[in-house]
């Protein structure tokens, strides 16, 4: 399948649920992945945008230890936070599928078939321990020293530089529930996915892909390839998770990453559900015959899991499934010049900005500040003067322009366009174009696209209006057509524009740039915002 017909699936990082998601959060994975979306689905393609919450991860026990509550009522709270966060931001989510026994199922069987296949290999592995505590360590549970950076890291991975520090190679552990707590190493025979033995694969996956990766995590994924690569933990001495169905690990759980892969598989046949697609097995929509797009979207601190470890698990079942066409990865959006911080409540929650700013300058002012290729900043003041300067003042003058322009054009008569119009229309959208398709995928320039574009039909619109005096040298069809191409390639992320232009039946199909005649309708106004008045004090949550 090829072009309009060919179904995509978009995943966004799966986030943990043991807090909201804050506005570093919502700029990164969630805003891009559904703007993704949306300029496919405007394309006529088939696309189901999707996530779910990792209730497994060892940051639940962390998190409800620091807040005196207990994992699955932090797990309760968080889930339903994060849902109204994702809908107050106006995403193409269905909802977050529920974490019932029909996940649980995906999962046991998604590992039960790479077990009986022999993809898992026993390993005695030193793990670090908390000796007062009687605890083994991993992800959350531990802090110390990145061994490849050495700044401060978790246990896992390494959220600066991106590396693995699995097992016994963190340096100077600590136990993050109680860092008195002297940490040792202990023994323990587990069950791992050795990833070298899929490194021929790999490094034939990477050539044709990482070209459309962005810089610092291709850069990344080279730095993986050029050293052994890691076994990851399949199994884990641990109380938090599901259960391993092992006979081989007793009184073991699933490590938590593993759930990534059956967990975006659930998510899919969930998603798919929800919007009346046909049903069938749970994995049917990422069978390779399914010759769907999937495009993952998440942080740089997720390239290691997302961009190898979910890739060598899919890769474990042979030819069964398809791969990623890309990962589309972020970096940090600092706060005031500083990371966000949930500890030290140096954070927005999107939540609370949502019902303060009207949501498409939201995510206007997100995508044009994105962290795409580098750290960026999120500042409430600058958001409300940069909104203002650079979106709703030509915004509105470009609605009143368009008004006044078409004073006296005949309505029912759907004005013509000519062949100069039609060409500029389909140059604006070849612009945006690039801005929303893959390899070159960028919030930031298609914002700075919109901004352009307001400008040159300003003075379109103006040149419309000289008909008051006989010389006109624009068609009235031209600055209709030119302004609904603006208007739908602006439509992924200004939603409430889209919605309300939707809603009184103007086409934003993105096929329409070319169109012969256009029917009169009003260019909408946007609302505007007010300089900031302090948000509602953050509430330690997810990390």
């Amino acid at each position: 399948m090829t072009g309009r017909s060919r179904p995509a699936i978009v995943i966004a990082a799966t986030p943990t649920s043991n807090g909201d998601l804050h506005v570093g959060h919502m700029a990164g994975p969630y805003l891009s992945g559904d703007v993704y979306a949306r300029y496919l689905r405007a394309n006529g393609r088939q696309v189901i945008y999707t996530t779910c919450t990792d209730d497994s991860q060892s940051y639940v026990v962390s998190t409800a230890h620091r807040r005196e509550t207990t994992p699955e009522e932090l797990v309760e709270t968080s889930t339903a936070k994060i849902e109204r966060s994702l809908a107050a931001m106006g995403t193409l989510m269905a909802g977050l599928p529920p974490i019932d026994d029909r996940y649980r199922r995906t999962v046991l069987d998604y590992v039960a078939d790479l077990h009986a296949a022999g993809r898992f290999r026993l390993r005695t592995v030193r793990l670090p321990y908390a000796k007062n505590a009687g605890r083994f360590l991993y992800d959350g549970l531990v802090t110390g020293t990145c061994p490849v950076c050495m700044a401060g890291s978790c246990g896992g991975a390494c959220e600066t530089c991106g590396h693995p520090n699995n097992f016994d190679e963190l340096v100077d552990p600590k136990y993050t529930m109680d860092p008195s707590d002297p940490v040792v190493y202990r023994e323990q025979t587990i069950l791992v996915l050795p990833m070298e033995e899929y490194r021929e694969r790999l490094t034939s996956y990477y050539a044709s892909r990482t070209p459309r990766w962005r810089p610092h995590a291709k850069q990344l994924i080279g730095e993986l390839l050029a050293r052994p690569l890691p076994d990851v933990p399949v199994t884990f001495p641990g109380t938090w998770g599901i259960p391993a169905p092992f006979a081989e690990t007793p009184d073991q759980i699933l490590y938590p990453w593993i759930e990534a892969m059956p967990a975006s598989i659930y998510s899919t046949w969930w998603t798919a559900q929800q919007l009346g697609h046909a049903a069938g097995d749970t994995d049917h929509l990422w069978r390779a015959e399914s010759d769907a797009e999937l495009v993952y979207f998440h942080g740089f601190d997720n390239v290691y899991h997302w961009g190898l470890v979910d890739l060598v698990m899919l890769l474990a079942h042979g030819d069964r499934y398809i791969t990623p066409e890309s990962n589309v990865c972020n970096e940090f959006y600092d706060l005031d010049g500083e990371k966000f911080s949930t500890s030290r409540n140096h954070l927005i929650w999107s939540a609370d900005l949502l019902a303060e700013v009207p949501r498409d300058l939201v995510r206007f002012y997100l995508a044009l500040t994105a962290p795409e290729y580098q750290r960026t900043n999120f500042s409430r003041d600058s958001l409300h003067a940069v909104t203002t300067r650079r979106l709703i003042e030509p915004w509105n003058a470009l609605a009143d322009a368009v008004t006044l322009a078409l004073v006296g054009v005949d309505a029912p008569a759907e004005p013509r366009t000519t062949e100069v119009g039609r060409r500029r229309s389909a140059a604006m959208l070849d612009r945006f174009r690039l801005c929303y398709e893959l390899p070159n995928y960028s919030l930031g320039r298609a914002a700075e696209t919109v901004i352009t574009q307001l400008g040159r039909l300003r003075t379109l619109a103006d040149a419309v209006d000289g008909k008051r005096n006989g010389h006109s040298p624009v068609a009235p069809g031209d600055l209709l057509l030119e302004a609904r191409t603006l208007l739908a390639c602006a439509a992924p992320i200004l939603v409430d524009v889209a919605d309300g232009l939707l809603a009184e039946g103007v086409d934003l199909d993105l096929g329409s740039a070319q169109a012969e005649s256009v029917p009169v309708f009003r260019f909408p106004r946007l609302p505007a915002t007010t300089a900031p008045t302090g948000l509602s004090p953050a509430l330690d949550g997810a990390r």
